[in-house]
């Protein structure tokens, strides 16, 4: 008998919901893996008892509220969401709920995380990562490792942290840059977070000629320097609590006014190019539509240059160079650092990576990313899915998704003092795990110290690319890719999107 055959009769009387985590693939946003994972889950015969009893509850609905239910909605699916989108450039955890499990998601946002990244000194970009556009490079040859531990240390502890600037922030629904493009005074004064870093250690350096990280080929225009500079600058003075910290010389003057103003001429003359079509036009429909189609559109986590190519989500990440690209630098170039952190709500960790460098006078910029851990999820481990598992069959993952699930929800039940059985009956049993070295000792700390899952907790802003729960896969990370972060805007707030 198969083994998918054997779950539909364990599962078939009872539904199977609850939370679950799954290692996200890199390139991917946050909402293309809830995709992927109801093509899977819908015609399975784990989730057919969901499906049946959610079609019988629409059933019973009255036609106002059927009226009601928008098209999207209307679709039997597995209802799924996630607790915080993770970076197309990240990998690693992703908290998914399924059906009644979707209601506990908000609660993942405001637990602790721990991440690995991999920093790469010499050039900052607007985006804080590997896929943005270089605003400015430094010199490196003197950052050593025993220079970075040092720096580390102001990363430590309770702090401050202003998030990416350029591509993320907004003030009444607009971006900062765009402020600094019309040459308006910000509003109000940019909002730090407060943080926490509980751990934060130096794994590995990687001296100059020993890794394969690269900047991005492309830089901004000077024009878009001058104004992420002038945002940088900005924000610079009100974290030293001075207006005076740092001043432009009369030539950083000059060049800021004559970029701003060449980029007022040209953002004219292609306002009346766009007008002139969309008049000419007006009266056919169709070209209508490939003149907006043309001309509006959502810049990933509104990293300057040019609209994402428009897709669902799989592959939000520019091609890597050919391997015998030559590098973007002379010599051996600039050395590269492994951080490991486990860090509070609201912490980004491409912020973290931006600071260092500037702090160390160089630049930096995130490389890599891994979410190694999110409350009691941790990678490689029994409540973790791989990725891959979905594409070998139900028989595979399966059972792997249905004891997940019974485990999540054996636990919550535990914690909350009642004796409700779990979806397929008695306790889950293990999953076979294998044990990742790097984060070992992270899965050690979460079985002798479990972390409680809170009943409620006010949603939070969102962390790294982190930044809504969301359900049936209809939110999009906002992403420079960031990112998307997955992942790719980036609205940094927790909703709930209910089906």
């Amino acid at each position: 008998m198969r083994i998918a055959a054997h779950l539909f009769k364990m599962v078939k009387d009872n539904v199977v919901e609850g939370v679950f985590a799954i290692n996200k693939p890199i390139g991917m946003s946050s909402a293309q893996v809830i995709r992927d994972c109801q093509n899977y889950f819908n015609p399975s015969a784990v989730f057919a008892p969901l499906l049946e009893q959610e079609k019988a509850a629409r059933d019973r609905e009255s036609k106002y509220q059927q009226k009601r239910r928008g098209k999207m909605k209307r679709d039997l699916r597995v209802k799924m969401g996630h607790g915080g989108t993770l970076d197309p450039l990240a990998t690693g955890v992703l908290i998914l709920g399924v059906g009644k499990g979707t209601k506990s998601l908000q609660n993942f946002l405001t637990c602790t995380k721990t991440y690995e990244t991999v920093v790469l000194f010499g050039a900052s970009t607007d985006t804080y990562d590997r896929v943005g556009r270089i605003i400015k490079k430094g010199n490196y040859e003197d950052v050593t490792r025993s220079a970075c531990e040092k720096a580390l240390e102001g990363f430590r502890g309770h702090f401050k942290q202003m998030p990416p600037l350029y591509s993320a922030l907004k003030m009444e629904g607009k971006p900062l840059y765009e402020y600094a493009r019309e040459g308006k005074p910000i509003p109000r004064e940019i909002a730090t977070r407060d943080v926490d870093v509980t751990e934060l250690e130096l794994v590995e350096w990687y001296e100059p000629g020993t890794h394969s990280h690269r900047w991005p080929s492309d830089e901004a225009e000077e024009t878009e320097k001058n104004l992420v500079d002038s945002v940088w600058r900005l924000a610079k003075k009100q974290t030293d609590g001075n207006e005076a910290a740092e001043t432009q010389t009369p030539e950083q003057k000059e060049a800021e006014t004559k970029a701003l103003a060449d980029h007022q001429s040209k953002k004219r003359e292609a306002d009346e190019r766009v007008d002139g079509l969309v008049s000419e036009e007006q009266h056919s429909t169709k070209r209508r539509k490939v003149v907006e189609k043309a001309t509006t559109g959502t810049l990933m986590s509104g990293a300057v240059g040019d609209l994402p190519p428009v897709g669902k989500g799989s592959n939000l990440l520019p091609p890597p160079p050919a391997a015998d690209a030559p590098p973007p630098w002379e010599g051996k170039g600039p050395p590269a650092a492994r951080i490991r952190m486990t860090v509070t709500s609201g912490f980004y960790v491409r912020s973290l990576c931006h600071d260092l460098g500037e702090k160390l006078g160089c630049g930096a910029m995130m490389a890599e990313l891994v979410r190694s851990r999110q409350g009691d999820f941790v990678l490689n481990s029994e409540n973790c899915l791989e990725y891959t598992d979905l594409t070998m069959g139900e028989d595979v993952w399966g059972p792997k998704v249905v004891n997940m699930l019974n485990l999540w929800t054996y636990k919550t039940t535990e914690a909350l003092g009642t004796k409700t059985a779990v979806a397929a009956g008695a306790p889950p049993t293990p999953v076979a795990k294998t044990e990742d070295a790097a984060i070992k000792p992270e899965n050690e700390k979460m079985k002798s110290v479990p972390e409680a899952i809170p009943d409620a907790v006010a949603a939070q802003p969102g962390i790294e690319a982190e930044s809504a729960v969301s359900v049936n896969g209809r939110d999009e990370t906002n992403v420079p890719v960031d990112a998307v972060k997955e992942e790719q805007d980036a609205s940094t707030e927790a909703k709930m999107e209910l089906n």
